[in-house]
This record gives C-alpha cells, structure tokens and sequence, in this order.
C-alpha cells in the first residue's frame, strides 16, 4: 500500500466523528490557557548547550604588549606615586587606572578603568591598592592618569 492510499484510509476511518462537538466536561474545570501553553513549552534535550553558546559568543579582548616608551611612561608614573604616599603632607593622589583582566573561562580578557584614591603600592606582591581595597597587579596596569 502507498503513503497516499494510507492518508486516504485515515481520513475515511474519522470522518464519523469530524463534524461531532468539542466534549466540555460538567464535572472538571476547563484548564487556564497559560497552563495548557506550559505542557507544549519546548523542553531543553541538551543542558547546559545554550550556556556553551553564550559563552562561545562571548568576546574577549587580546592582552597588548606594551613597547619600550610606554613601559617608561608606566614607570614614571608609579615612581610619581611612591613618592606621593610617602609624603606625609601629601593626600593620597587621586588616579585613574585602566589595567588588563585576564578572562577565567577562555583565552583574553579585558580591559577594565578604575577611578580612586591609591592607598599603597604593595612592593612585596607588586600590585597598587585603592582606598576601597582593590589590588591591581602592576603587570596588568596599561595607564596610570592623575585626577
């Protein structure tokens, strides 16, 4: 028997309830629409896929290397600091740091801008801290900008 001859039967075999009236039962209350769309909500086969995407599709920045004039200029301006902090007339300076934020999850990162008055300069891990106790590696730091 062909696909066709099958559709045929089909429909003959149904055609004495087609035209019957939709059953609306007197003892159970008809469900809330938004309960029936619910049953047909698609359901997620493959956990997690739609997190890999996102984070696949998630952009990441590459580290710049910075050239031999910049790391001089980078330098001065954490000499400038020292200085500053061990001044005691001086107020700790106000900066705005812009330093690279390798990513945990995949290759890059980003770049991040902080605003805020330098605390110290922490010699022994190398890193400048914040009144608001962010420690930023000295390696990572790509500009310091006085305010």
């Amino acid at each position: 028997m062909r696909e066709t001859d099958k559709s045929a039967d089909t429909k003959h075999k149904y055609d004495d309830i087609l035209d019957c009236p939709h059953h609306v039962s007197s003892v159970h209350p008809s469900m809330p629409l938004i309960d029936r769309a619910a049953q047909f909500a698609p359901f997620s086969a493959l956990t997690g896929y739609e997190e890999v995407v996102k984070e696949e599709a998630r952009l990441t920045e590459q580290r710049v290397e910075l050239d031999e004039e910049e790391l001089e200029r980078l330098d001065q301006s954490l000499q400038y600091l020292k200085k500053r902090l061990q001044d005691e007339r001086e107020t700790n300076p106000d900066v705005k740091i812009t330093y690279f934020c390798a990513d945990q999850k995949k290759e890059g990162g980003q770049y991040r801008t902080v605003q805020g008055k330098v605390r110290r300069i922490r010699q022994y891990e190398k890193a400048v801290e914040l009144e608001d106790r962010t420690a930023i590696p000295i390696k990572d730091i790509v500009q310091i900008s006085r305010l």
